[in-house]
């Protein structure tokens, strides 16, 4: 169930302790992103996280920013040997060369997929028919590691060439930028996120 941390505190998520870790699930978790540039940012952090906490890159965050241009993709994608030597040697990211390897190569296809479709939010958001899934679930043992709709993403972005972009990696990324909104039932901002249907109003 949804974790009260105080007598006066709203119901959040069970995962959500931590000031990091609460401050991201109040105000991003789950918010639906159609900005390019924190769409890619999101990819790359997504695939930094593999096989490590998210509570890792959260406190790294601020130091990706600067290493990666404020995740200016266009920037990213002309990236050398000499700025990835740079990057290996930075111990304020995760200094894996495949991943290093990956956010250049993903910069590059996201470059693409924004050539072709005009942006990259037009694309990333038709997995889902342009509108964020209403989930309803009220633990976090229910809450899916993969979906139909992430196990499509991740094969049509490897197929143009992104990389760390498994099928779980696809959903996390979903969850974050609100594709999905995973909040359990009895989380606060479960009900902050849902499309609110119009009232009523009596006939004239």
């Amino acid at each position: 169930m949804p974790k009260r941390s105080s007598a006066t505190s709203p119901y959040r998520c069970p995962w959500a302790v931590g000031d990091e870790y609460v401050a991201y699930h109040d105000l991003e978790w789950g918010v639906p992103v159609h900005d390019d540039r924190l769409l890619f940012e999101f990819l790359i952090l997504e695939g930094a996280q593999a096989g490590l906490s998210w509570a890792t890159i959260l406190k790294k965050r601020q130091n990706y920013r600067q290493a990666f241009d404020d995740f200016d993709a266009a920037a990213v994608a002309k990236y050398g040997k000499r700025k990835q030597q740079t990057l290996l040697a930075n111990p304020g990211i995760v200094r894996n060369r495949l991943k290093v390897a990956a956010a250049i190569a993903n910069a590059q296809a996201f470059l693409a997929v924004q050539e072709q479709h005009g942006s990259f939010d037009e694309y990333i958001w038709s997995f889902v028919g342009g509108q964020p899934l209403q989930n309803a679930w009220k633990s976090l043992k229910k809450v899916p590691a993969r979906t139909p709709q992430s196990d499509a993403m991740s094969k049509e972005l490897t197929r143009r060439g992104f990389r760390f972009v498994g099928s779980t990696i696809c959903y996390a990324f979903m969850q974050a930028v609100g594709m999905v909104n995973d909040h359990l039932v009895g989380c606060y901002r479960h009900a902050e996120l849902r499309p609110q249907l119009p009232r009523r109003g009596r006939s004239p």
